[in-house]
């Protein structure tokens, strides 16, 4: 093996051992032992246990990041949630190793962050996202990184539990993550599901160019890829402005059926008055001092 291949080797060997045993449950023997090669060469590549650990998990936190942040791109707060949320059971069941490493606490010799820094990190990408959607509902944007990190816990320790039971399938555990999230307890959807916009949407890890021709078709490509998230994002905010106009709607129609309530109760208070008022005078016809 090249020294590039050895070191690939090496990682990957030691993100099975640290996944299945932890950090403190796996050794540079065992590592160099699976690996077929001394003790030295681990040293040579990465200076110890602590050094192969923290590449395995800042590795493993840049995926997962890099795939948060790719599906926080939509233009939609609901489509934005609806991806986060399978972006990361989607994290989950392709790298179910790397998962198990990340939500245990790093050790504190190797240097690298725990779980709770990789939400944090996560949830600050949602915060930004929040204060925009806070903003223009009229909430107090100051209350978006609490907010954040009530949404992303909620979904990091889903994604714990579901690492285990994996039933039932991602979307529909996605859809009843962003079912609660969205729709609250009190307006809960009995069938919920993704929609045809997060669930036609499978972003994949494209090969960098090395060509000029590769080059020249990775733009085009690239070219495309832009128009179709335009239609997408044109499409997205049709439906954003729709649904703001039923909200509207239905808002206004509340607000006439509770004045309509009111004047109900005035007419019915007003007809009280009157038939107390003559009630009282009748007494005093009947009953004169």
């Amino acid at each position: 093996m090249t020294g590039a291949e050895r070191r690939e080797q090496l990682i990957l060997i030691s993100r099975t051992l640290f996944a299945e045993k932890g950090f403190d449950g796996t050794s540079i023997e065992e590592i160099a032992a699976t690996a077929q090669v001394s003790k030295p060469v681990v040293y040579e590549h990465f200076g110890g246990k602590e050094g192969v650990y923290a590449v395995v998990v800042d590795r493993e936190m840049q995926k997962l990041l890099g795939m948060i942040t790719e599906a926080l791109s939509a233009t939609h707060s609901l489509v934005k949630l609806e991806r986060a949320a399978l972006a990361l059971l989607r994290y989950i069941e392709e790298s179910s190793e790397g998962f198990r490493i990340l939500v245990r606490d790093s050790h504190a010799a190797s240097g690298t962050g725990t779980f709770a820094s990789l939400i944090s990190e996560i949830a600050s990408q949602v915060e930004d996202v929040l204060a925009d959607e806070f903003a223009s509902r009229g909430y107090d944007p100051k209350l978006a990184p609490m907010y954040a990190q009530m949404l992303v816990g909620m979904v990091a320790l889903t994604g714990q539990w579901w690492l285990d039971v994996r039933k039932p399938g991602r979307e529909e555990v996605a859809a009843h993550l962003v079912n609660l999230a969205w729709n609250g307890l009190t307006g809960l959807n009995p069938n919920p599901a993704i929609t045809a916009t997060s669930r036609s949407h499978t972003p994949a890890v494209k090969p960098r160019p090395t060509s000029e021709k590769e080059l020249r078709e990775f733009e085009k490509a690239r070219e495309k890829e832009f128009k179709e998230a335009e239609k997408v994002r044109q499409r997205e905010l049709k439906e954003a402005e729709k649904a703001r106009v039923r909200d509207l709607k239905e808002r206004e129609r509340l607000l006439k059926e509770a004045e309509k309530a009111r004047e109900r109760e005035e007419k019915i208070r007003q007809r009280e008055a009157r038939l107390a008022e003559r009630a009282a005078r009748l007494e005093q016809v009947d009953h004169p001092e």
